[in-house]
């Protein structure tokens, strides 16, 4: 299994006029109406049939698109929307709307044969935009079945120019990293069972990916089970795959002064659900569940690649919650590296397990290797889902800042999310007569409960829960396929480059 041309563009950019364009692009940045509705009306008088013209000119719509004399032709209007909402946290951003809009247009362009675009950006007065169209324009390349099977797909040809700001290679070179990284998450999460297990991700992580200034280390079940590691143990003790704990170390040689921020990502390959099984429909899409996993990898690649100067430690808590005779069972008490002893009451709450142990490794990192910040990433609870869906992530934090400069960066991303609230007297519905406490109780909440659960783990550090489901049932926007999201690649990307 490789995984290599996931990581390469499945475009080609050029910056330059197209001799012969079979369909333009024009992303007009300007925002005065009169401006904007003075250049519109020089595009369709240079491009439109004679019958089209005056009802594309009384056309009011955001996006203008047409065949005309010389082919397809979309018009993408820079509009200010007004805010909504929750101080506007939900909004789309300029930069996810022209995201999407960039990936519609080239689905929509491969539909009608078209296999080059002229991109032309008129009065963009920052890279932002640029950045959000090559973006959409890879996401919206990504076929899975192609990749999956080796097919060689022809490389839609893109050609760049601008008027006001100065594109470049680097520009662009950047832009598309973003990209591929999202492409990673996704892939990873497509992938079938029978493909990735806990050794089969070590195995891509040493053959197929490069990490820059990144130490990457593995323990395999028989250090876990030296360190005590005893809640991962039991969730994969039913699996012919071992668990292991993969710890990508990254230290850029020029790295700033701050502290290490440390990522945990949620990688249970597949979910029967162990003893406590799933239901047939409940274990469908369970390739998902290591959605988390997927994007602390996918995150690692972006920050190596790019040489973000902080110093960054990425940590997969990676199992197969199968079922054998070894399976864990509900009732079963076993003692975390933390220390505390946790009762078993439902197998299919293993996440929190996982996530657990590792979560304790990384907070007690010592010396210049002490996190500042510790996040983990799981598609943890349904709960979440029911009560935001499947596009808005829930965010859990125990630090105000944290939590507002997550929530921030989800908006300027368009990979949003929202703070949910950790009520502590819930914890209370996890109190075992056995244990600490149990791994999952009775009642609603569970998103909240399983959030408190992960709370006792962090040490004290600044931490923030990002609850996901990694996935989209439709293709939408620049995910021209259904599958996996990438959810929340771009928002944790935005988030670093903001704190820096």
């Amino acid at each position: 299994m490789s995984i290599r041309t996931v990581t390469q563009s499945l475009l080609s950019f050029e910056l330059k006029w197209a001799e012969k364009p079979q369909g333009v692009v024009y992303i007009l940045g300007a925002t005065n109406k009169n401006k904007l509705q003075s250049e519109v009306a020089s595009i369709i008088d240079s491009h439109a049939h004679d019958f089209q013209v005056s009802k594309l000119l009384d056309s009011d719509k955001r996006v203008v698109h047409f065949v005309g004399r010389s082919g397809p032709v979309w018009i993408l209007k820079n509009i200010e929307v007004p805010k909504g909402q929750h101080q506007g946290v939900l909004d789309e951003s300029a930069y996810g709307w022209f995201r999407d809009q960039a990936g519609s247009v080239l689905t929509n362009s491969k539909n009608l044969g078209v296999e080059n675009l002229q991109v032309y950006f008129s009065q963009a007065k920052t890279d932002e935009i640029v950045r959000a169209v090559v973006i959409g324009f890879e996401l919206a390349s990504y076929h899975f079945f192609s990749l999956f099977t080796g097919k060689k797909l022809a490389a839609s040809k893109i050609y760049l120019q601008s008027d006001l700001i100065k594109l470049s290679t680097k520009m662009i070179s950047e832009a598309q990293t973003e990209a591929v990284c999202v492409q990673l998450a996704r892939h990873l999460v497509n992938l079938p069972p029978n493909e990735i297990d806990p050794h089969t991700i070590e195995e891509l992580i040493f053959n197929d990916l490069k990490f820059p200034n990144t130490k990457v280390t593995v323990w395999d079940e028989d250090k876990l089970a030296e360190e005590n590691m005893n809640l991962i143990l039991a969730v994969g003790a039913g699996s012919k795959s071992p668990p292991r704990m993969v710890h990508l170390k990254y230290r850029p040689k020029k790295a700033n002064s701050k502290k290490p921020i440390a990522f945990v990502g949620k990688g249970i390959t597949f979910d029967t659900g162990g003893l406590d099984i799933k239901p047939s429909a409940g274990m469908r899409l369970m390739k998902k569940d290591m959605g988390g996993a997927a994007a602390v990898l996918a995150l690692a690649y972006w920050v190596a690649q790019s040489g973000y100067p902080r110093a960054c430690d990425f940590y997969l808590a990676l199992a197969e919650n199968s079922i054998d005779s070894h399976s864990m069972r509900p009732s079963d008490l076993y003692k975390s590296r933390a220390g505390y002893i946790v009762e078993i009451d439902n197998t299919d709450a293993e996440g929190r397990l996982v996530l657990a142990d590792v979560m304790d490794v990384a907070a007690k990192q010592k010396g210049k290797d002490e996190p500042e910040i510790l996040i983990d990433i799981a598609t943890l609870t349904g709960a979440i889902k029911v009560a935001l869906g499947a596009d808005v992530a829930g965010l859990f934090s125990n630090d105000d800042q944290l939590a507002s400069q997550i929530v921030a960066a989800g908006q300027q991303a368009s990979d949003p999310v929202w703070r949910m609230p950790l009520i502590q007297k819930y914890f209370a519905t996890l109190n075992s007569n056995f244990a600490d406490f149990r791994n999952s109780g009775e009642g609603f909440g569970g998103a909240i409960t399983a959030a408190l659960f992960l709370e006792k783990f962090c040490a004290g550090k600044k931490w923030a829960h990002l609850d996901v489901y990694s996935w989209t049932d439709k293709s939408t926007g620049a995910l021209a396929s259904a599958g996996g999201s990438g959810q929340p690649v771009q928002m944790m990307i935005q988030w670093l480059k903001n704190i820096s």
